[in-house]
């Protein structure tokens, strides 16, 4: 089947400003993208969705939990088959322990919106998993995906539809202690011959159970219970429906989305800002993709796209390592389906 008839994307660059979670290279991300998908990848302006938290006055949606998962949602009801479907996000990330019975230690993935109306995809369990950890492929068709936010979204997609996602955020490993409040370690690391400041993309499980109490004032350490005491219908699917509903959800087909992943579960995403001499600050994989597609004028797989960007990330002194999750045949699949010259749009 001929992809790319209609190609429509959303872009989410959260960077907290003026608080203590602050990043500064997550709106240059998103803005940098939708130039290569006009540009590279034909899509058109008007499909492309951007919300972004720029200063007070900018015309953008705010991305919040709500907001975000509304442009979702509208791109996914007007897919069809042929369609292709791409959303970048870059922000922060977090690990929430998790509500399967039987692992009390698991933690799932969630992203973080500006105002903490987590977004949750346990993305180690998304669909079937290549993760190249020092070049292996790992099988992991037998597990069963533990939320549902993203894969209520792709388990709706009519067949023949490509989904992409490319999360530019951190899927720590572990919770810090209570009384530690700090996002990660703070390096300054040399870039290019800059010197730059490089903080993780991800909020400790802690710090977004602080803050959510916060702002419902109740004690209790269930963060369910501050989502959707606080954003109730608007919060995770996730927190919303019993746990014997969320554990009868058949596992996903293997051929249904695909994720590049800015690092390791184990591992964090760096977001880079120059200390001196200038430039613009940009998250360490977003910008390694970004070059990757600059360096490289024909089409490429997304297995190609996510190798690449580990080589640009390792030649930088980074210390993230970048996966892909996918079925095989998507692996080796066209990224975004780049439309050939004779293709038209």
């Amino acid at each position: 089947m001929e992809k790319g008839k209609k190609r429509m994307a959303v872009l989410v660059g959260c960077n907290y400003p003026n608080t203590k979670y602050e990043l500064h290279g997550c709106i240059n991300d998103v803005i940098a993208m939708r130039e290569v998908l006009i540009k590279r990848f034909g899509f058109d302006p008007s499909r492309i969705e951007l919300l972004t938290d720029a200063p007070a006055g900018s015309s953008l949606v705010v991305p919040t939990g709500a907001n975000i998962k509304a442009a979702l949602n509208r791109m996914v009801d007007g897919a069809e088959a042929g369609d292709v479907l791409f959303f970048h996000y870059s922000g922060h990330g977090a690990r929430i322990p998790s509500k399967k019975r039987g692992r009390p230690f698991r933690q799932d993935e969630a992203i973080v919106p500006t105002d903490f109306n987590l977004i949750t995809g346990n993305y180690s369990y998304y669909v079937y998993l290549i993760c190249f950890i020092v070049f292996k492929t790992k099988d992991m068709k037998s597990h069963k995906f533990a939320d549902l936010d993203f894969r209520q979204l792709v388990s709706r997609l009519p067949k023949g539809t490509s989904f992409t996602i490319l999360s530019d955020s951190c899927h720590s490993g572990g919770l810090i202690d209570k009384e530690k409040e700090q996002i990660g370690p703070y390096s300054i690391i040399q870039n290019n011959g800059k010197e730059c400041c490089s903080n993780p993309k991800t909020i400790p499980f802690q710090s977004v159970l602080q803050h959510l109490s916060s702002l419902t004032r109740i004690s209790t350490s269930d963060i369910g219970t501050h989502l959707l005491e606080f954003f109730g219908v608007d919060a995770s699917i996730r927190f919303r429906l019993p746990l014997h509903e969320l554990e009868s959800f058949e596992s996903l087909k293997p051929d249904e989305g695909i994720l590049l992943s800015g690092c390791q579960a184990n591992e964090t995403s760096a977001d880079m800002n120059p200390v001196k001499g200038g430039g613009k600050a940009y998250g360490a994989f977003s910008d390694a993709v970004q070059r990757v597609l600059k360096e490289n004028s024909g089409a490429l797989s997304n297995r190609e796209v996510v190798m690449m960007a580990r080589k640009v990330l390792e030649e930088k002194g980074f210390d993230q390592h970048p996966c892909l999750y996918c079925s095989d045949d998507n692996a080796e699949a066209k990224f975004l389906w780049q439309p050939t010259d004779d293709q038209s749009c």
